[in-house]
C-alpha cells in the first residue's frame, strides 16, 4: 500500500499523455468536454467553453482550461459525475491539479526527447496486450472502455507516453542512486534501537471531494466508531463493515510489517507512537479519517550482514522516489513553471 492509498482521485486519472499542440486546445461544441466545461462554468465561470482561459504557463508552454477540461473527460469518461456538488474552492484545486501534472508531463517529454528516450513498437505492443489480458481480450478491454466512454486512441498516447516517461526517469534515478556502507551500517543501528515495522487493522472514512458539511458528517461518524472500537465491539468487524479502504476486502484492515517511511506522515506517526494494543484517536490525513489499532512493532534482531541486503534495498527505494521528485522540480524551476490564478 503505498502512501495509504493508491485511487487519489486526480493524481492517476490525469496523470495521461497530452496532445500535440494542446496548449491551442478548444473545445467543440456538442462533444462531452464542450458540456462539462458548461457545468465547471456554472461554479467558476473562467471554465467556459467559450474562454480562453490560461491556468498555467511555463517557457515554451502554456496550459488551458480548455485542454484540461479536455484531459478530465478523456480520463474519467463517465466518472466526471464525481464532480458534481463540488464547490469552488474544490473545483479550483482539481483544474489546477491537472494543469500541474499536464505541465509535467509535457516538461518530462521533452526531457526524454532531449535523451534520445524511445519506447519501441514492439515494447509498447506488448503492454497493449498485458492491458487487454487484465480485461479477459481485446474486445472486453474495448467494451469497458466503450462503456466509461473513455476514447481507445487517448489510451494509447496515454501508455505510450507513460512508457517513455518512466524509462527516461529511470535513467536518471540510476545515475543518482548511491547507498553508502556508511548509510546501511547507520539504518541498521537506527532499526535495532527504534521500531523498525509497525502492524495496524484501520478503519478509514475518505472525505476526498466531499463537501465541508459531509466532511463534518464523517468526522461524527469516525468518531461514533472509535467510541464503539473502545467499548469493546469487534474493530475487525467494524472495519470489514464501515471502511471506506478498498483494502479491506482483502485484508480486513490489517497492514502487517510496514517499515517507516511507507505511510503518510500522520498515519505513520500513531502507527509508531501509540501503546501496543491500543487505538489511536481519530488521524487526519489527506484521504479521510482513520482510525488506527496497533497491533504490533519490531526492532530489528537480524545480524547486519542477514540485513544488509534488505536495507540497501529499501534505502535506494526511498532515495528513488525523491530522486523523481527532485528531478521533476528542477525540470519546472527551470522553466520557470506557474500556476495563474482563475
Amino acid at each position: 500500500m503505498n502512501k495509504i492509498l493508491v485511487f487519489i482521485l486526480l493524481s492517476t486519472l490525469l496523470a495521461a499523455g497530452c496532445a500535440p499542440k494542446a496548449e491551442k486546445a478548444t473545445l467543440k461544441e456538442g462533444t462531452a468536454a464542450f458540456a462539462l466545461a458548461q457545468e465547471f462554468a456554472a461554479i467558476i465561470p473562467a471554465l467556459g467553453p467559450d474562454k480562453e482561459t490560461i491556468v498555467a504557463e511555463a517557457k515554451g508552454m502554456t496550459i488551458s482550461a480548455a485542454e484540461v477540461i479536455q484531459a478530465i473527460r478523456n480520463n474519467m469518461g463517465i466518472r466526471v459525475s464525481q464532480f458534481k456538488g463540488f464547490d469552488a474552492g474544490q473545483l479550483k484545486r482539481v483544474i489546477e491539479q491537472g494543469a500541474t501534472t499536464l505541465a509535467e508531463r509535457k516538461l518530462l517529454l521533452a526531457a526524454a526527447a532531449k535523451a534520445k528516450t524511445v519506447v519501441t513498437p514492439e515494447e509498447f505492443e506488448k503492454a497493449m496486450q498485458a492491458q487487454y489480458a487484465r480485461a479477459g481480450g481485446e474486445q472486453g478491454f474495448l467494451d469497458i472502455l466503450k462503456n466509461a466512454e473513455v476514447p481507445i486512441e487517448h489510451v494509447k498516447t496515454s501508455l505510450r507516453d507513460s512508457m517513455v516517461i518512466n524509462r527516461y526517469l529511470e535513467g536518471v534515478v540510476a545515475a543518482g542512486v548511491r547507498v553508502s556502507e556508511e548509510d546501511v551500517r547507520k539504518a541498521y543501528e537506527e532499526s535495532k534501537t527504534n521500531d523498525k515495522t509497525a502492524s495496524v487493522r484501520h478503519l478509514l472514512l475518505l472525505t476526498q471531494g466531499k463537501t465541508d458539511a459531509e466532511k463534518a458528517a464523517q468526522r461524527a461518524k469516525i468518531e461514533d466508531l472509535l467510541a464503539r472500537a473502545k467499548g469493546g465491539e469487534d474493530f475487525t468487524e467494524l472495519a470489514k463493515k464501515y471502511s471506506e479502504d478498498p483494502g479491506v476486502k482483502d485484508n480486513e484492515g490489517l497492514y502487517a510489517d510496514f517499515p517507516r517511511g511507507q505511510m503518510v506522515k500522520p498515519f505513520e506517526d500513531a502507527a509508531f507512537s501509540v501503546p501496543v494494543g491500543q487505538f489511536s484517536g481519530v488521524v487526519e490525513t489527506d484521504f479521510g479519517y482513520h482510525i488506527l489499532q496497533v497491533i504490533d512493532r519490531k526492532k530489528e534482531t537480524r545480524s547486519f550482514e542477514d540485513a544488509r541486503a534488505e536495507i540497501e534495498t529499501r534505502l535506494k527505494e526511498t532515495k528513488q522516489g525523491t530522486i523523481r521528485e527532485d528531478h521533476i522540480k528542477a525540470l519546472k524551476d527551470k522553466a520557470k513553471f506557474k500556476l495563474i490564478g482563475l
